[in-house]
């Protein structure tokens, strides 16, 4: 098969597009033949194998598995002796690792049936963006309606499901993000934008009961003076700060913070699970929310997609056509 291959960690430079064995699935797993995949900070991470503590799981040396790729959606072709739930020609989306590929491995328990309204392209711009807002949004993170909502990094992939989702809750949604996605930004549901080359979140009477911070560029304390003396912050993954540590060191001590005041300071890292996909499937069916696809590659032209990212400012999910 066809497979976009890294041996080393580093730049798109290194990503080649090789003839490869199609892998076969373990007990527990799908072999999907994908159609789509998603390009997004997860890969970008992957590939460069930073913030380097996330080698001590990628792979200390070289990654593990050299196919990249993370969330895919396609049909099922295969499937592992302990799996009930699926069978060969379901269409699926989700979790794929090394889904850069006309086939890759997919455990069951992080794929569900692809929403019946979408085409695979579409639904591919769902996994983990939309479970990444989607739990950031739940527990002590879910608005209330009428509570004053914040997304920073509001046109990305994870930025849209999030203005989506709040708007949705019935959340009054600010959304932060450079000159050239307002327009975009209010299409997802944003009541308010904030260009941040002109302004800054703490420009003005506002504060607001949720921040979602996709950007990792803020300090703790510029984040805390935006928030109301109860509200809530929830960090989005590890973006920004150092090599060796990333974003991660900032959301570390806004969780050894919380416990000592009165705002809410968490940090999230999501993780794949079925029923928060079957969720978005749920709210993609009833048309409540909608994924956004910045633009298409196809499997030759990863290395371009990616490079594309890089450049920032995507409005919504890049997405590879295999």
């Amino acid at each position: 098969m066809k497979a976009i291959v890294q041996d080393a960690y580093g730049t798109a430079d290194l990503l080649e597009l090789r003839d490869i064995d199609r892998p076969v699935p373990r007990d527990d797993e799908v072999l999907v033949e994908v159609r789509a995949a998603g390009v997004g900070p997860e890969v970008w991470h992957l590939m460069t194998g930073r913030p380097y503590v996330a080698r001590v799981a990628l792979g200390l040396r070289k990654p593990k598995n050299p196919v990249r790729g993370w969330d895919g959606a396609g049909r099922v072709e295969a499937v592992g002796a302990k799996v009930t739930e699926f069978k060969p020609g379901d269409e699926i989306f989700g979790n794929c690792e090394g889904s850069f590929a006309q086939y890759a491995r997919a455990k069951a328990a992080k794929i569900a049936l692809k929403p019946a309204n979408l085409t695979f392209e579409q639904a591919v711009a769902l996994p983990v963006s939309g479970m990444t807002a989607l739990q950031a949004l739940s527990g002590k993170g879910r608005p209330q309606p009428g509570q004053k909502v914040l997304v920073i990094g509001a046109s990305g992939g994870v930025g849209c499901y999030a203005v989506q989702l709040a708007a949705m809750y019935g959340a009054e949604v600010t959304g932060v993000c450079g000159p050239t996605g307002a327009d975009f930004v209010r299409s997802q549901g944003a009541s308010h934008v904030i260009d941040y080359t002109r302004e800054d979140i703490t420009d003005g009477p506002h504060r607001y009961d949720v921040i979602v911070d996709n950007a990792g560029l803020r300090p703790l304390p510029v984040l805390r003076r935006a928030l109301t003396p109860r509200g809530t912050l929830v960090i989005v993954g590890g973006e920004g700060g150092t090599d060796f540590f990333g974003g991660m060191s900032r959301g570390l001590r806004a969780v050894m913070l919380s416990p000592f005041i009165g705002q809410n300071l968490g940090n999230l890292i999501s993780v794949a699970r079925r029923e928060d996909l079957l969720t978005l499937k749920e709210l993609a069916e009833q048309d409540k929310i909608a994924p956004a696809i910045d633009r298409t590659y196809p499997l030759a032209e990863a290395a371009d997609a990616i490079r594309h990212l890089e450049k920032g400012h995507p409005r919504g999910k890049i997405v590879l056509t295999i």
